[in-house]
């Protein structure tokens, strides 16, 4: 029974937990640099400074927050790339999950820089047009355009951002292709094809995706998980993103972040309100209250994390089910599950306060008892 052959690697489980616990260290480490590097900038008078020296060259909006925002954290990202190179080469490498060569980390990083900068920059500089146009609703305008960003993305990512990072490629076996576009039609989803994604090139973790919305949505499976998965078990993860279809996950996701973004707005909003001129600012639309806004809107962040995840757990248990039932083949799945948690070093039985707080899936080793229960197996 396949159960029997693909079984939970107790020594890959000791790693997978030893990997996990630096991981977590280097999420606070990360997280209390950030922090401080903010505080530091607001407590000192540095962010006004730095705001006084550009307006120096030009007073005018975009220059300043253009020109400021790459500055604090231009020089914040290069102040941390020691840590992001360990986090992000070093330990996948000492753990045997990345196959990514230094000279492919440069490029992504650079690519990754450029690509969120232009992104991240463009967003900040509509912020800021909204605080300065509408002091008193920038809060609700940004958020709704936040919204419209988030679905255009979904829908352009597969086209445009992806194929800077990966190559996409008709997988080669029709016979499979066949297969999963006829799984994708019985969830009532029309694709553009099954392809396939490099991902060897930087990783052994496996993967697979429903990429795009609409017109552009598309299979996207590893190689990783080609090579080393059945065909059986490859429906079933596949069966599982469109789980995520069939239940409307992709939209209600985004509309829940995006109401919880709108939170974090109008806090920031009320935070800088009541404390801008306390540290010298101009006024809540002053580029040099970044850093106050950066904290108000991270520490919200931080204090709901927990629920969304919460809502993204009950949304992939769901998924899920729908993989079980619209596949008929638990027991490939629970195998798919296996071989995930084997080969992408993953926890099987985390421990719950971590679920709770950081986990946006339910632990593998749950996911596995209900897919071996599912096949009666207990």
């Amino acid at each position: 029974m396949i159960e029997q052959r693909v079984q939970i690697d107790e020594e890959r489980q000791r790693q997978a937990r030893r990997y996990a616990r630096i991981r977590r260290r280097l999420l606070v480490l990360d997280l209390a640099l950030g922090g401080l590097y903010l505080i530091a900038l607001l407590v000192s008078g540095a962010s006004v400074q730095v705001e006084a020296a550009l307006r120096q060259v030009s007073d005018h909006p975009l220059w300043l927050v253009g020109a400021y925002v790459t500055l604090v954290l231009g020089v914040y990202g290069l102040a941390l790339m020691p840590l992001s190179f360990y986090s992000s080469y070093v330990l996948p490498h000492r753990f045997g999950l990345s196959t990514q060569t230094v000279r492919g980390w440069v490029a992504d990083q650079i690519k990754g820089a450029a690509v969120g900068g232009l992104l991240g920059l463009a967003l900040i500089e509509a912020t800021y047009a909204l605080l300065r146009a509408a002091p008193a609703t920038w809060w609700l305008w940004a958020g709704v355009g936040y919204l419209f960003f988030t679905v255009i993305m979904a829908n352009l990512a597969p086209i445009l951002l992806v194929p800077l990072f990966f190559k996409l490629t008709p997988i080669a076996d029709q016979d499979l292709a066949a297969r999963l576009t006829r799984l994708a039609e019985r969830a009532g989803t029309h694709v553009r094809g099954v392809f396939t994604i490099d991902l060897s090139r930087r990783t052994k973790a496996a993967n697979a995706a429903l990429m795009g919305l609409g017109h552009t949505r598309r299979i996207v499976l590893g190689d990783t998980l080609l090579r080393e998965f059945t065909p059986d078990e490859i429906e079933t993860v596949l069966a599982h993103e469109l789980g995520h279809h069939v239940h409307r996950d992709i939209p209600l996701l985004i509309v829940s972040q995006s109401i919880l973004t709108l939170g974090g707005l109008y806090l920031v909003h009320r935070v800088l309100l009541t404390t801008a001129t306390a540290f010298g600012f101009r006024g809540p639309d002053d580029i040099a209250a970044f850093p106050l806004f950066l904290l108000t809107l991270g520490a919200f962040g931080l204090v709901t994390m927990p629920l969304a995840n919460g809502l993204s757990r009950w949304r992939e248990r769901l998924a899920d089910a729908y993989a079980l039932t619209a596949s008929g083949k638990p027991l490939a799945f629970a195998s798919a599950l296996t071989r995930l948690a084997n080969q992408n070093l993953a926890e099987v039985d985390p421990e719950p306060w971590v679920v709770w707080l950081l986990y946006d899936h339910p632990p593998l080793g749950q996911r596995i008892a209900a897919a071996r229960k599912a096949a009666g197996g207990g």
